[in-house]
């Protein structure tokens, strides 16, 4: 097994909740905690700001609430094709997320 495997290994051993857990996580507590994940790497911030406004309904800012946020079916097929199920989780795990911004910073738009 190489180093980045074992690593990728010991962070799924660390995930508090995956998408598909039963617990009571709540997904504003899931999206928190992608929030503190991109917040505690700096590197990762320009990267995530680009992927909000990249991601955001066109026009979010004449709709209510004026934030810009991915269009709910857009989400949603995304939420699916990452992991699967009918209906698909509605909440992502951190790691993936912080993965994701990682591959978007290193093969830019």
């Amino acid at each position: 097994m190489s180093e980045a495997e074992a690593e990728h290994k010991g962070r799924q051993a660390e995930s508090p909740a995956s998408p598909r857990s039963s617990g009571p996580t709540r997904p504003s507590a899931t999206w928190g905690r992608v929030a503190g994940a991109v917040l505690a790497r700096p590197w990762l911030w320009p990267t995530a700001l680009g992927q909000v406004f990249r991601l955001a309904r066109r026009g979010w800012w004449r709709r209510p609430p004026f934030v810009p946020l991915p269009d709910r079916e857009y989400l949603r097929f995304r939420m699916q094709t990452a992991y699967g199920g009918d209906p698909p989780p509605e909440r992502p795990v951190a790691e993936d997320v912080l993965t994701y911004l990682r591959w978007c910073r290193r093969f830019p738009a």
